[in-house]
């Protein structure tokens, strides 16, 4: 480490902004009892800047689902102190237009989101443009930001060219520590590519699997897996003249597996195939009282190794000055 990036990354690791990410109670929420205001709970006693939740995190009991719980979620946020980010899985209208009401009553600051389009990828990518063209009019007054995250079937150069398309400011890019890697690239490619764009990370561990010509990922508990935590972590707080990466988000996802979408044999307009938004699974026999115990304790446990890793880097910002 060099003098300049050890200067840079102190404060930076001093002032992170680490979100708790609502997949990391995903089976709590989808089979559980876990509503969206116990989540503003967890991250408050984690001492978190934020939350990243999806619109339909708690099934009937969801912001989506049940709008009549939004303002009182908007309400307790506000009076943690907790910064909202909404998440939804595709790029159609009707899904970005329900995200977006969401988000207004929350009083989030940001929707994520990600192209669930079939088809060549050249159509993927023109489908993926004009859905996300229609930003500047479902929100107008450009009131929120808007987070294109890559996710297993594009590419990072691909991603970067409909940003570009798009052409809107408020538009920029999510970083996930694994979702390249189904995608054929790894996470310090894929990294290289998206940098100047990258806004905001979601954090998780990974183990990286042959599947057919390709890679698969089965995601697990941080720092059990194939990710160089430390040394994304790193790039990414580097990013930047001022701290470019707004929210890190800890996603704990053990256990969830996604399958090999692009491959070494690729012609060159490969077709995606239609897909299902991101589930986990419980094994055969597995109870769930207990596997609900465990993922909340996972979560906690995620966000308690991060800020061990980042204190780490920062110890050897120090000795770098010193």
């Amino acid at each position: 480490m060099n003098r300049h990036d050890a200067a840079r990354l102190i404060p930076r690791i001093q002032g992170v902004r680490l979100f708790a990410h609502a997949y990391a109670w995903h089976l709590n929420f989808r089979l559980g009892s876990a509503m969206p205001i116990d989540f503003l709970r967890f991250a408050d006693q984690q001492r978190m800047a934020g939350v990243k939740i999806h619109v339909e995190d708690g099934e009937a009991r969801s912001l989506l689902h049940a709008p009549d719980t939004r303002a009182g979620f908007g309400a307790l946020a506000q009076a943690l102190g907790l910064e909202v980010h909404i998440e939804t899985s595709a790029t159609d209208e009707a899904t970005l237009r329900a995200a977006i009401q969401v988000a207004r009553d929350t009083g989030a600051t940001s929707v994520r989101c990600y192209p669930r389009h079939a088809g060549p990828v050249s159509q993927v990518m023109a489908q993926t443009i004009a859905d996300l063209r229609r930003l500047t009019v479902l929100d107008p007054k450009g009131s929120l930001d808007f987070l294109l995250e890559q996710h297993e079937d594009l590419t990072s150069r691909e991603l970067v060219a409909i940003l570009q398309a798009v052409d809107n400011p408020r538009l920029t890019l999510l970083y996930d520590f694994a979702n390249m890697i189904n995608a054929f690239e790894t996470p310090e490619a894929a990294l290289a590519r998206m940098a100047p764009h990258v806004t905001d990370v979601h954090i998780k561990d990974a183990v990286i699997l042959a599947d057919r010509d390709g890679f698969a990922h089965r995601a697990c508990r941080t720092g059990e897996g194939d990710i160089d935590i430390k040394g994304l972590l790193t790039r990414l707080l580097l990013l930047g003249e001022a701290p470019q990466v707004r929210a890190f988000g800890c996603e704990e996802e053990n256990g969830m597996f996604a399958p090999a979408y692009r491959f070494a044999s690729d012609p060159p307009d490969p077709v995606i195939p239609m897909r299902a938004a991101s589930t986990t699974l419980l094994a055969p026999g597995e109870d769930l009282d207990t596997r609900l115990g465990q993922e909340r304790h996972e979560a906690t446990a995620q966000i308690a190794t991060i800020r061990r890793i980042l204190s780490g880097i920062a110890d050897e910002a120090r000795t770098a000055l010193s």
